[in-house]
């Protein structure tokens, strides 16, 4: 697919200038819009959808003329959830199907069609976020309590051993009452946001493992300082998701020791007992401490998300308040083995958040992403690893200086990739989900188990904010990981988990979290990056630049990994550049201009 040539392409998709909604009740009309440069010319356009999966056509019509474009349109009846969508244009000598993946002059299927949920939207204020995550171990100390028995006490200015035997129990101590204390600090960034990974009891500094999910971990403050850590966010406005293992528990949680002792127990059934398994029992990994949770289990179902009092619903209920969950491995739960009722749990959790506190959000640690979770019914979205970071990584690759081993699960260093392939993995992502399910999930540039963005570009400072800028300027929902902001430094996931050091912030990188400010404020506020769509314009091996197009305002935004030239011609898109909101100042409807590293460039056009 040739990315050059978008100019002279029909373009689609999901956003609100091309589609009159996303969320439709069945039974409705939605009306269809796509763009039609002049230069390209057709006898018939039609549109191919589905009711009840048969195949059904309708005819493009000519709505609005303009001098580089023409608008058409079509309406068509919602009957299903689930509805798939492809535009054909045809003339003598030419056939070509326009799809989510691209232009095509041969017959597709519909993997990549796009799609429209009619569900209610769960979410609209997820358009306008950006989040910040934080973990609680590492943040801030507001109280000083001794070290649990099983942990290694640390040095709050410490660096973590890394991988190894202490791993998991590297104590430092932050909590509740540090984050609250330190709000101030994620407020004035502009997040409105917030992703905590685990809070709940556990034997381990990171709480995969939780010992219970009845309260907060008394480490962290227990329930009282949550409490007024939720007291204060809420006056920031800040919304808060938490992190919640539905795949597996601590082999020390009540549920499990209950099972271990009594067979026949209701216990008994929320785990996977397996004589050939090296402990007995199913487990994540092979890892002891985290038994694997069985959905199987009428009466584990009651306690994890369908009862009022249930864990899903407890923690968003208004006494705690909680605004959705971050599914950790999410595509594992309900399956193993011959066994699989991941679709069943994944949407009866949807359920069970929709009945206690509508409009929250589900997002789950997808691995390496499976489309079918993402149709509308389920998650809402996923941490875009997959769709975002991974290729992102390749992209920006410069010196790295990360732990030796693997590429997200691969044993290789990270590839080094052009601007054509970073965006055709985007697009292969984003073509097998809807759009509404790619602006829901994710993005990110690293996170608590990855190594840190900075040591990805070598410690490069000028091509750590063009990802940064990237990273608020792609459509989806930005997560910060709490010191990227200021050039924190980490080698691996262990090592990237350090501390913020609020008493010594002599190597803070406040040039950089003042750019980040900046950016910050403008996904937060810009109408074209809080609705609109997604035009590739300028695909070059060490720079992108892109559209973001809403029916308020339409964005240009350059992204450079490195030395570049660009020379684009934006009458061809009939754009003129009109002002300047990051980066380079640049003006009129040619754009010239040369970087000596990496850049992040938001021009406002019309």
């Amino acid at each position: 697919m040739s990315f050059m040539d978008s100019a002279t392409k029909p373009h689609h998709d999901g956003s609100q200038l091309y589609v009159s909604s996303d969320a439709p009740k069945i039974g409705s009309e939605v009306t269809l819009r796509v763009r039609i440069p002049n230069s390209y010319t057709f006898d018939i356009g039609l549109v191919r959808y589905y009711l009840d999966s048969e195949a059904s056509v309708a005819q493009l019509v000519k709505e609005a003329d303009g001098e580089v474009e023409s608008w058409w349109s079509v309406k068509i009846i919602v009957k299903n959830y689930d509805n798939k969508y492809r535009f054909l244009f045809s003339r003598t000598g030419k056939y070509e199907w326009l799809n989510a993946s691209g232009l095509f002059a041969h017959d597709v299927h519909s993997n990549e069609d796009f799609r429209i949920i009619a569900r209610p939207r769960t979410t609209n204020w997820l358009k306008s976020s950006v989040f910040y995550q934080i973990f609680p171990d590492r943040f801030a100390k507001g109280v000083e309590r001794a070290a649990p028995e099983w942990s290694i006490p640390m040095k709050w200015n410490a660096l973590p051993h890394g991988r190894g035997p202490t791993t998991s129990i590297e104590f430092y101590g932050g909590d509740f009452e540090g984050i609250t204390k330190n709000l101030d600090h994620v407020i004035e960034l502009g997040a409105n946001g917030i992703y905590f990974t685990p809070f709940f009891p556990s034997k381990s500094c990171h709480r995969y493992d939780a010992t219970s999910f009845d309260k907060i971990d008394p480490l962290l403050g227990g329930d009282k300082a949550f409490f007024e850590f939720m007291k204060a966010a809420k006056k920031a406005k800040i919304k808060v998701l938490g992190d919640i293992t539905t795949n597996h528990c601590s082999n020390e949680h009540p549920w499990f020791l209950t099972a271990q002792k009594n067979k026949s127990s209701k216990e008994n059934k929320f785990f996977y007992w397996d004589k050939k398994t090296l402990f007995g029992y199913a487990t994540f990994y092979a890892v002891k401490q985290m038994p694997k949770l069985n959905f199987a289990s009428a009466e584990l179902r009651k306690r994890f998300y369908e009862a009022k009092n249930s864990v899903i619903q407890k923690w968003l209920s208004p006494k705690y308040g909680l605004d959705g969950w971050r599914i950790d491995v999410g595509n594992q739960t309900g399956r193993y083995r011959e066994a699989d009722i991941h679709d069943e749990v994944m949407r009866d959790i949807r359920i069970a958040m929709d009945k206690m506190k509508p409009n929250t959000w589900l997002v789950a640690e997808n691995a390496d992403m499976w489309p079918t979770d993402l149709d509308g019914t389920g998650w809402d979205g996923t941490m875009n690893y997959n769709g975002f970071m991974r290729p992102l990584w390749a992209w920006f690759n410069h010196n790295p200086n990360l732990e030796s081993g693997g590429f997200h699960g691969l044993p290789i260093a990270i590839p080094k990739t052009t601007g054509a392939q970073f965006v055709k993995a985007m697009t292969v992502f984003s073509s097998s989900i809807p759009w509404r399910n790619l602006i829901d999930s994710m993005t990110l540039l690293d996170s608590h188990d990855t190594a840190r963005m900075r040591n990805v570009v070598g410690g490069d400072k000028e091509k750590h904010l063009a990802a940064m800028g990237l990273l608020l300027t792609y459509p989806g929902v930005p997560s910060i990981f709490a010191g990227d902001e200021i050039g924190l430094e980490g080698v691996s996931g262990e090592d990237a988990r350090r501390t913020m050091t609020w008493d010594d912030a002599h190597n803070w990188d406040y040039k950089f979290l003042g750019s980040v400010k900046e950016l910050v404020k403008l996904r937060r506020t810009s109408p074209a990056l809080i609705e609109g769509g997604l035009r590739w314009v300028d695909v070059q091996d060490d720079h992108l630049l892109f559209l973001r197009e809403a029916v308020d305002q339409n964005l240009l935004i350059l992204v450079a990994r490195d030395k570049t030239k660009v020379d684009v011609d934006l009458s061809k898109y009939g754009y003129s550049i009109i002002g300047t909101h990051f980066g380079p100042a640049a003006n009129g409807s040619r754009l010239k201009l040369k970087s000596r590293n990496g850049l992040t460039a938001i021009w406002e056009v019309a």
